[in-house]
């Protein structure tokens, strides 16, 4: 069965993932990149001089992308406070989307981004976390039963500050962070910005997926107030549901960032279970599994993961061409419940007190 070849175009460059999107869509043997917009031109120079696209392919006005380019896929990377704007603006033209973490900056938003999609196309929202070996390990080993029920789950998640570094994980130096903080979306309340709503997503929604799709009763949220911030750098979220206690924390300003020298406390997962414990941390080689059979800690390898699952547009092409329902936390079900809990930790930190779920 020969397979397809798929338009992809890239729409909005506020998140500098965008880069490490465009550079997976450009080497599948299935991809053609046809376009890219951005209203900053200085912001797609970047993927125009790694050669990822030329420069008559690149576009200021989102419209004239999608009408020259006619993409059959966008990826779109807008602030985390314009993701349903950019959903609505994009979806009338008949391509399946995939939007960079986060889901939205609220659930309505989200159920917004969801309505907005025609019926026969595919919204996708993507976790990075999700292609992380050893995380896809622990998921593996709970869906065995290896810890049997889950009942807590423990996420640190963030790094030095989302300034530090650019697409392809290349570091900024500190002199660049402080030229860019002022105008940085990442800092501006209004834009979604803020340590919660960049990471708590990542606990919240691969949480869920540990889980197995269960919604918490309540949360409780508490987050920092830095001098001179309009948006916090710090958070930590307790999730209470009805089989036990999860917490999610995130934060700017760890010691290292956990893809070049994990910080301490380790940025990852702790998996509990009425069986035994996984800890899963970002980017090792292996996760730590604990059982009551087998008390002392062990060292699981976590392997490369293969083909179809290696990062999120090789996944994404998968589904669409063996017209396959999307699993795990890029999907909707999961996504949405992940999204849930943020809004509700939001709420709760705004208001200093526990919010129910509905």
């Amino acid at each position: 069965m020969k397979l397809r070849t798929w338009k992809i175009a890239g729409i909005n460059f506020d998140h500098f993932h965008m880069g490490d999107l465009l550079r997976m869509a450009k080497s599948h043997p299935q991809m053609e990149l046809v376009g890219v917009s951005d209203e900053q031109p200085a912001r797609m120079e970047e993927v125009i001089r790694k050669q990822l696209i030329t420069r008559d392919q690149a576009f200021t006005n989102y419209r004239e992308c999608l009408e020259k380019t006619k993409p059959d896929v966008v990826i779109l990377c807008p602030a985390a406070s314009n993701h349903g704007e950019w959903v609505r603006k994009v979806a009338p033209y008949g391509v399946h989307i995939m939007v960079e973490k986060p889901f939205a900056a609220s659930l309505k938003e989200a159920d917004v981004m969801i309505k907005a999609m025609p019926k026969d196309k595919t919204l996708m929202i993507n976790w990075p976390l999700q292609w992380v070996p050893s995380h896809c390990k622990a998921h593996q080993l709970v869906e065995e039963g290896r810890i049997g029920e889950v009942i807590n789950v423990w996420h640190f998640g963030g790094n030095r500050g989302p300034l530090f570094h650019g697409a392809d994980k290349v570091e900024k130096t500190r002199e660049q962070v402080a030229l860019e903080k002022p105008s940085s979306w990442f800092y501006k309340k209004s834009q979604g910005g803020g340590s919660m709503l960049d990471y708590l997503g990542y606990g919240t929604t691969l949480g869920t997926w540990y889980q197995g799709g269960k919604r918490p009763v309540e949360v409780t949220a508490v987050v920092d107030e830095p001098a001179g911030l309009e948006v916090d750098e710090h958070s930590i979220v307790v999730a209470r549901y009805a089989h036990g206690l999860s917490k999610f924390e995130t934060r700017w300003g760890t010691f290292s960032d956990p893809w070049t020298l994990q910080p301490l406390p380790k940025c990852g997962f702790i998996i509990a279970g009425t069986e035994g414990t996984i800890s899963s941390y970002d980017y090792e080689p292996h996760v730590t599994v604990q059982t009551h059979k087998k008390p002392k800690p062990q060292l699981v390898a976590a392997p490369a993961l293969k083909a179809p699952k290696q990062n999120s547009v090789q996944y994404l092409l998968h589904a669409l061409d063996h017209d396959k329902p999307l699993e795990g936390p890029v999907s909707l079900p999961i996504s949405r419940i992940g999204q849930e809990i943020v809004d509700a930790a939001v709420r709760s930190a705004r208001l200093k007190r526990a919010m129910k779920l509905g």
